[in-house]
């Protein structure tokens, strides 16, 4: 069973990223615009104090506009440090901090091994995770890259903080948008997706 999910998501990956290869840079920028700006009018994104946010790739929802946002209205913002086998969220004090960051292989910022920062996890949990994904579902499935960070990430801090009011909200463009994805049990679902 565990073998024909992954297979099922395999394939529904390659559809995925197949259709985001096919968009213009325009298509992206115009519908992160529509996005962004129904993010920042959420009442969850506007409510959250502690934030945590995705730096996009190029074929991504784009999050320049929301990272900004964070800072001006005096959120704390989290962004995610990827190692081999996990993704803390971490501390970044304001925009001139994020672009002084280094890129990974991914050419996305993220602190070096050795910058030692807040995370988020041993001090006080978040209120609200910013998820990128390939794939969603309008009731809040989500099919990521298939390393697992975020499922992981959100079980962890959902553990560690139970009685914490964590939401997530998964970022979409229209292409991204499915009618089912398949799940196994490591899988959580996201609370919100915003599309445009």
């Amino acid at each position: 069973m565990m073998e024909l999910v992954k297979i099922a998501k395999t394939n529904l990956r390659n559809n995925l990223k197949k259709k985001l290869s096919q968009m213009t840079a325009s298509e992206i920028a115009e519908q992160s615009k529509i996005i962004t700006n129904k993010i920042l009018s959420h009442p969850v994104y506007t409510r959250s104090n502690r934030v945590s946010i995705y730096l996009s790739m190029d074929s991504e929802v784009q999050t320049n506009s929301i990272v900004e946002n964070i800072f001006d209205s005096e959120k704390i913002c989290f962004i995610p440090k990827y190692n081999k086998s996990e993704m803390l969220m971490v501390n970044i004090k304001s925009i001139d901090e994020l672009n002084s960051l280094p890129k990974t292989s991914w050419n996305i910022s993220q602190p070096a091994d050795d910058d030692v920062r807040e995370d988020a996890l041993t001090t006080g949990g978040l209120d609200l995770i910013i998820v990128p994904g390939l794939g969603f579902t309008m009731d809040g499935k989500r099919l990521g890259r298939g390393k697992g960070y975020y499922d992981r990430c959100i079980t962890e801090y959902k553990k560690k903080y139970p009685f914490s009011n964590l939401k997530t909200i998964g970022l979409a463009f229209s292409e991204q948008i499915c009618d089912d994805i398949p799940m196994s049990q490591e899988d959580s679902l996201i609370d919100y997706l915003i599309c445009p």
